[in-house]
């Protein structure tokens, strides 16, 4: 090795050791006799000093020709730092490397992107994304992707040590409609025929359990050709879980388990077990979304009932027509937003297809009192605030329409009055489960019925008979790990009858020719002996980002897209040669 020790590696016990370092100059200073530089690598930093009579006057000359993220090796004696000298803040604080040798390893260009730049002086993130190898050096990222990696690690133990076996599966398979679009990938060999790289090793791991591997776990890589945002990618990584002869409080179980684990780990929280959990209609009922934010209250109260009573024609209009009038409140909302902060939330609902904004400020007497308030008695405003619980400077915010509107609406509104009015610490962690979601949802464009999960779910037992009758009432043994409202891992329990599995496929407009076509070879395992089964898949980046307290899921994946699916470094997707092509019978049309 070039180097005996690390950058992060130095301390007192090491005072009067000859050492060698290798490392990236974080910064230097010349303080006219001889200069100071901070030697860095991904272990820390080491203030290095070329001065006499340590150094050689040949050595401090070359020193004085090093900049910014030039590569170094230098070999030194390790010193005390100078009483009053030290640094808190770094690890070798208390010594410094006294330099009597100094190589320059690779010289650098003035950096676009520099690694010891504060956030608010950083570059915009396409230049970063640019020069990705700049900003990686960044101790930021590096302790990200260390965090990733310790956590991945951590995730890979626990399974080992309860017995699940770590298995791959193929990444070049089949395309199955399963909800997103397949990346697809061109056959040399089979012109006209095309690979879809996995959206989830889905049916590779049922047919793992067919095949009597009752315990299956993968940190698997997945694609999606689907519109990005700031906690998705193209391309993702799951920890995949497969599981024999269980139920659903089997593995949210053994899931349980491992939220507690990597959160004592790497947060030191001790996370009560079992995890709470509510179905998806309560937390639609009191959220308006499947994957709520318990950090903070701001629950959702519907007033239906009491609407009517009031002379408001928007209101009655509603309820006339068979929607929802529902609300909610936000402590303290009433101090906190002006009447041109009330505006400004009604000009954000409206983004979501809302037509206006009713709100109530309470009074300091308890009283609800709005520009609308002379189309509401005293009596019915009392008990408004009442079921809401409104106190005095609370803000009431209503939203009237058909009930997936107001969940829309009230959802985002909740979402936005937390965050500007700091209703949580942001450094909080809270995680659930929503269960027990609908098999089947109206797909909006066709009109007919889409898979919730996806097709391979199986319904609760009691359910199964509305397969034929009333499909929009089934609920699924379906799961969802939420932290942060976020939803962080989803799962279900499959089908492991093939006649109950053609009939989902059959509801879902897949007729028998397809079925067999895109999914005999399931089909046919699961009449050789199918074990009940189910599992999860977890977001792996998306873990990363929220225990990390990230604002994007690109800080926490080395090389990432931007939401253009585009790879700003490498300049990838680009164009191939016309002989590739040739090769794969593919002719290009503009």
């Amino acid at each position: 090795m070039l180097r005996t020790h690390t950058c992060g590696e130095l301390g007192e016990l090491n005072v009067g050791q000859v050492v060698t370092l290798c490392g990236w100059v974080d910064s230097y200073r010349d303080h006219g006799g001889g200069l100071f530089v901070d030697l860095r690598d991904r272990y820390g930093l080491t203030q290095v000093v070329f001065n006499p009579p340590d150094t050689a006057q040949g050595v401090i000359d070359l020193s004085k020709t090093v900049r910014a993220e030039y590569v170094l090796k230098v070999v030194g004696v390790v010193a005390a730092r100078p009483e009053g000298m030290s640094n808190a803040k770094l690890s070798t604080g208390k010594v410094e490397l006294r330099a009597t040798a100094l190589e320059i390893l690779n010289k650098s260009l003035t950096p676009p992107v520099s690694p010891n730049a504060h956030a608010q002086d950083l570059p915009g993130e396409d230049l970063r994304l640019k020069h990705r190898y700049l900003d990686l050096r960044r101790p930021e990222l590096q302790k990200v992707l260390i965090m990733r990696d310790r956590m991945v690690k951590g995730m890979r133990d626990y399974f080992a040590a309860h017995h699940f076996l770590d298995v791959e599966t193929p990444c070049l398979g089949r395309s199955t409609p399963e909800g997103a679009r397949d990346y697809l990938v061109p056959s040399r060999v089979h012109h006209g025929h095309f690979y879809a790289l996995p959206q989830s090793p889905q049916l590779y791991k049922q047919i793992l359990m067919i095949a009597g591997y009752d315990r299956y776990v993968q940190v698997a890589r997945c694609f999606r050709d689907e519109d990005l945002r700031a906690d998705r990618q193209p391309e993702f990584t799951q920890l995949d879980v497969e599981m024999s002869f269980v139920d659903s409080d089997d593995v949210i179980g053994i899931i349980d388990g491992l939220v507690a684990k990597l959160a004592k780990e790497e947060l030191g929280i001790d996370v009560p077990l079992p995890l709470p959990r509510m179905t998806y209609d309560e937390a639609m009922e009191r959220f308006g979304h499947d994957a709520p934010d318990l950090r903070f209250g701001c629950e959702i109260v519907d007033l239906t009932d009491l609407a009517p009573q009031s002379e408001f024609g928007v209101f009655n209009a509603v309820v006339d027509g068979g929607g929802k009038v529902r609300a909610i409140n936000v402590p303290k909302g009433g101090e906190f937003y002006s009447r041109r902060g009330i505006d400004g939330l009604t000009e954000f609902v409206k983004g979501f297809g809302a037509k206006g904004l009713a709100w109530f400020k309470c009074e300091e007497d308890g009283k609800l009192n709005s520009t609308i308030a002379k189309f509401f008695s005293p009596e019915l405003l009392a008990q408004f605030a009442e079921r809401l619980g409104s106190k005095a400077g609370d803000l009431v915010l209503f939203s009237a329409d058909n009930w997936e509107a107001t969940c829309k609406v009230l959802h985002a509104l909740r979402t936005k009055v937390g965050r500007e009015m700091k209703l949580y610490d942001p450094q909080a962690m809270n995680f659930s489960w929503v269960i027990e979601f609908p098999m089947f949802a109206k797909d909006e464009e066709s009109g007919h019925w889409a898979a919730m999960h996806h097709p391979f779910t199986a319904p609760l037992d009691e359910h199964v008979a509305l397969l034929d009758t009333d499909p929009g009432k089934m609920r699924a043994k379906a799961y969802d790990l939420v932290i942060n409202g976020s939803e962080a891992g989803g799962g279900t329990i499959r089908i492991h009858d093939s006649e109950v599995q053609s009939k989902v496929f059959a509801l879902l407009g897949i007729d028998d020719a397809t079925q067999q076509e895109r999914f005999g070879f399931l089909l046919d395992a699961l009449q050789y002996g199918a074990p009940p089964h189910g599992g999860i898949a977890l977001g792996v980046d998306r873990w990363i980002m929220l225990f990390g307290r990230l604002e994007s899921i690109r800080d926490c994946i080395a090389f990432p897209k931007t939401q253009k699916a585009s790879d700003l470094m490498t300049d990838a997707p680009g164009t191939v040669d016309a002989r590739q092509l040739r090769d794969l019978a593919i002719k290009l049309v503009e």
